[in-house]
This record gives C-alpha cells, structure tokens and sequence, in this order.
C-alpha cells in the first residue's frame, strides 16, 4: 500500500476515536477531538498532493478517499446536531447529508460508463470550508468547555447563536452549489428520457 493510501485509510481509523472523546466525559476531551479532527484533515489535503505529485494515483484511493472526507465530515455533523452545547439544527445536517449521497450516486454512474468523477474547485471548497467551520467549532468547545473560559456573556451568545450558524449554513450553501455543479456536469448520466 502506498503513502497517499496510507494516509487515506488512517483519516477512516482517526474517526471512531474521533466519534469517542466527543462522546466521553474525560479531561481535555473537546480538544483532543479537536487535534484528531484536525490530524484528518491535514491527511485529507496531504494525501491526493502526494498521490498526484508522485504518480500514486489508485483505484482504492480513488474510492477510499472521497469516502473518507464524506464520514469525517458527516460524523462531526452528526455529533453537533446531539451536542446541547452547539446550535447545529438537523436542516444543515440533511442538505449536506442528501448532497454527499447524491454525489456518491453520480460517481457510481459515471463509473459504470468508465467516467471518473474528479472533484472540481466547488468540491474542494466545500470541503475545505467544512473541515475549517468545524475545526473552529470544536476549538470554541474545547476553550469554553475544557478550558473554562469565562467570555463575556454578549460575546459567548453571539458566538453561539451567530458565528456557528453562519458558519454552518455557508458550509450548507458550499455543498449545494457544488452539488447543483456536479449534477449539471453529470446529467447526461441520469437523463430520464434515456
């Protein structure tokens, strides 16, 4: 197994204990979730660099790695809908859920058809944009919740209320332009009348 693969199978290895130090109550726990979440995505921007760069590309890699990205990103999500200390709502969480789903459906066709399905700039954007709103959420949960930080009362609510929601809904938006992109690239694909 080469490096950019390597790389790709521990970004699915890093999500459980991702998912688990979200979930226990042990010292310090926001922030390790948070250093795991990030350590995935460093390996997300790290791995398709090293395969393009040293001619590595594979079909596992080509599977694995936008599968990867999807559950990493998916689980954060679904973690922060249940977090009581996070204003995600389940609206966000099913837009960019349904978005990934379709995505996946159109490289199934393309592949069928011996299309590969590249991710285009709205993708990489989306994605980035993603991986740095949550990053900077978990960050706001380890400095309030494993640091207890006592930030102004005005400044903690319009954090809460404000900043993490936007962030959200631009991630939400990112998703549904890229995803409208990649049906339009693709439509000939799943074209009723053939």
């Amino acid at each position: 197994m080469n490096l950019p693969n390597k790389l790709t199978l521990m970004r699915v290895l890093l999500i459980p204990f991702f998912l688990l130090f979200m979930y226990i109550n042990v010292p310090f726990h926001y922030a390790i979730a948070l250093i795991i979440f990030a350590a995935a995505s460093i390996t997300d921007a790290l791995d398709g660099k090293i395969a393009r760069s040293r001619n590595l590309v594979t079909n596992f890699g080509k599977f694995l790695d936008p599968l990867a990205d999807k559950v990493l990103v998916i689980a954060a999500l679904a973690v922060f809908v249940e977090l009581p200390e996070v204003r995600v709502g389940a609206v966000p969480f099913i837009i960019i859920t349904a978005r990934e789903f379709m995505v996946s459906g159109l490289r199934l066709l393309a592949a069928n058809s011996g299309i590969v399905v590249a991710a285009g700039i709205w993708g990489k954007l989306k994605t980035a944009f993603t991986m740095v709103a949550i990053i900077a959420i978990l960050f706001w949960l380890s400095l309030c919740f494993d640091f207890g930080i006592n930030f102004p009362e005005a400044f903690r609510n319009a954090v809460d209320n404000i900043l993490i929601p936007v962030l959200i809904w631009i991630s939400t938006v990112l998703t549904v332009i890229s995803g409208a992109v990649y049906l339009k690239g693709y439509w000939n694909l799943i074209d009723s009348d053939k």
